[in-house]
């Protein structure tokens, strides 16, 4: 006669019912008798093997865990540096866009117009301050040598005015190019 009980457990075929009964009475027994079944063996060996591998994959892991504390670090000390080299070069490009505003065409232009003015404003100042020197002078008149120096300091300082008024009216003709090399 079979039972389910044979079918999935063969190796009881050979148990009497008393057996079988004294097997289920006894906690001791059914324990001796059930780790001798093939199956439960089989199920030891193989829980025992994959405890063995997961021990091996995590000794493995931990033998990973220094290089990669290591590369981590290193990692972050990178990403760091590359942070600060990222903030230092916006610094530099607004530098580096300040400096070229200097040297900007309209910059330049305006840096000339300023010049030209102030140039005329400095000739026309010393061309006042003579006159009020010789009308101050109660009557007498500046000596030749005064008169000589007043010429060439008046004529030096038109002379950068006239220049100054001439590159001026080149450039709003566009005859002034710039290279931008």
């Amino acid at each position: 006669m079979s039972t389910p009980l044979l079918n999935d457990f063969p190796e009881l075929a050979d148990f009497s019912r008393e057996d079988l009964e004294d097997m289920l009475s006894d906690p001791v027994y059914f324990q001796a008798v059930f780790h001798s079944l093939s199956r439960v063996k089989a199920v030891y060996q193989a829980q025992a093997e994959l405890g063995m591998a997961n021990e091996s994959i995590a000794n493995h892991n931990l033998s990973l865990q220094e290089p990669l504390y290591k590369l981590r670090a290193d990692t972050k000390e990178a990403f760091d540096d590359a942070r600060n080299l990222e903030a230092r070069w916006k610094e530099v490009e607004r530098e580096q866009r300040e400096v070229y505003q200097r040297f900007s065409p309209q910059f330049l232009l305006m840096r000339l117009k300023h010049s030209r003015t102030a140039q005329d404003d400095a000739s026309e100042a010393l061309a006042s301050a003579f006159v009020q020197q010789s009308a101050s002078g109660g009557g007498a008149t500046p000596n030749g040598k005064e008169i000589d120096d007043f010429i060439r300091e008046y004529k030096d300082l038109r002379k950068i005015y006239h220049k100054r008024a001439m590159w001026e009216d080149r450039w709003s003709l566009g005859l002034v190019h710039w290279r931008e090399d």
